[in-house]
């Protein structure tokens, strides 16, 4: 009998660009807003889908979600074989590393699945098809919970801009920009690390590109609480914006220089 042939991973090889600490925003918001599923999952499971040529963003991620979820482990998983052997020695207890692409080879239904700067290099009539692909390994919800989380977006090489969505089993829910205020000339400014969704709706007519230049509108109008730091200024600004746009988060997370949106709010134009 001919042995059967591996299946082939789906999904393309990246650039493989990592450094550590690139996605701690991502991972906060993700502790502070899920943390809680987390804890109440027997065996919660989490995957870092498309980790790089280092698995650095793993170890990080399995770290912060054991702060809030002990029971929390970690399956990085790459569609490049030299770099899941590279990762091999890093693992540890809550901790593995696996060859797989958009599939995911982790059996079972999963409870968190972040992807961050993966898709970059597709085409935007490519992600409704991630999307549902990566939403469909979700544990569903249930009485008790919302069922497994989706993450994905990018961010900029070392971390300081960084925007996301967060999908559910029935679809995706919020908007997150996140970026290091003291880098910040202007909101609009995250506008080049939009998810791929997005990106190229940033246009006259879009929701995003109407959001964005609300945000900078609002942070122009919060200038003189700039005399208190950036920090007051964001909040500020925020704090306005959610008078027309409908924000889900509240000021604690607005001191980390994040803000949610809900994404029907932003999604682009049929």
């Amino acid at each position: 009998m001919t042995p059967r042939a591996a299946t082939r991973p789906v999904g393309t090889v990246t650039r493989g660009t990592t450094n550590p600490n690139r996605l701690r925003r991502m991972d906060r918001w993700i502790a502070a807003a899920y943390g809680a599923e987390l804890r109440r999952a027997a065996d919660p499971v989490a995957v870092d889908l498309g980790y790089g040529a280092a698995p650095w963003t793993a170890v990080e991620l399995l770290h912060r979600l054991r702060t809030v979820a002990p029971r929390a482990r970690v399956v990085g998983v790459e569609i490049e074989p030299a770099r899941v052997a590279a990762a091999k020695p890093y693992e540890r207890d809550g901790l593995v590393f696996r060859h797989g692409g958009f599939e995911i080879p982790v059996p079972g239904r999963l409870h968190l699945v972040r992807a961050a700067n993966v898709l970059r290099q597709y085409d935007e009539a490519e992600v409704a098809a991630v999307w549902e692909r990566l939403r469909s390994r979700l544990a569903p919800a249930t009485g008790a919970s919302r069922g497994g989380l989706l993450v994905e977006g990018t961010c900029d090489e070392i971390g300081r801009r960084h925007v996301w969505v967060a999908l559910g089993h029935e679809g995706p829910r919020t908007v997150t920009f996140a970026t290091r205020l003291g880098s910040l000339e202007r909101p609009s400014d995250l506008a080049e690390r939009l998810p791929k969704a997005l990106i190229h709706r940033n246009v006259p007519g879009e929701p995003v590109h109407a959001f964005l230049r609300d945000f900078d509108r609002a942070w122009a109008a919060a200038a003189p609480y700039a005399s208190y730091g950036a920090r007051q200024r964001w909040i500020r600004t925020v704090r306005d914006l959610g008078a027309d746009w409908p924000v889900t988060d509240g000021p604690a997370r607005w001191r980390q220089g994040e803000v949610t949106v809900a994404w029907g709010a932003l999604a682009p134009r049929a």
